[in-house]
C-alpha cells in the first residue's frame, strides 16, 4: 500500500498541496492521503482527496510522536515529537513494515509538504 503524507499550514491552497505531492513523486498508485487529524477536514485537503478519489487518514499528534523521519524540522520536532508531519503520517498510514519511498518535498510557497511511504497497510 502506497500512501502520501501531507503537512501543511491551515491556509495552504489546493495548488500548494498538489505541488508538494507532485514534487514527492506524484499521485500514481496511491491508496490514501494522511495528515494530522485536526487538519483532515481542511478544505484544500478535501479537494485534493476528492480530485484523486482517495480517502483521508487523520492521525493524532500523539500517534505521530516518536516516529523516526528522514528529514528533521526543529519546529515540528518540538511541537509534535517527530521531524516531519508528512513523513510520519505517510509511515503511520502505510502500516507495518512501512518505508519512505519519497522524503519530504516542499511546495514553492512553503505552505505544504508531502512524502510517500509504502507498507502492508496494517
Amino acid at each position: 500500500m502506497k500512501v502520501a503524507g501531507l503537512g501543511f499550514r491551515h491556509d495552504a491552497t489546493l495548488a500548494s498541496l498538489r505541488e508538494a505531492l507532485d514534487a514527492a513523486g506524484g499521485r500514481a498508485g496511491l491508496a490514501a492521503v494522511a495528515t494530522l487529524r485536526d487538519k483532515a477536514d481542511a478544505p484544500a485537503l478535501r479537494l485534493l482527496a476528492d480530485e484523486l478519489g482517495l480517502p483521508i487518514r487523520g492521525f493524532t499528534a500523539e500517534r505521530l510522536d516518536g516516529i523516526k523521519t528522514t528529514t528533521q524540522s526543529a519546529l515540528v520536532n518540538a511541537r509534535f515529537g517527530t521531524g516531519s508531519i508528512a513523513e510520519a503520517a505517510a509511515l503511520a498510514a502505510a502500516g507495518r513494515g512501512a518505508r519512505l519511498i519519497a522524503s519530504r518535498s516542499v511546495s514553492q510557497d512553503r505552505m505544504a509538504t508531502a512524502a510517500i511511504a509504502e507498507g502492508d497497510g496494517e
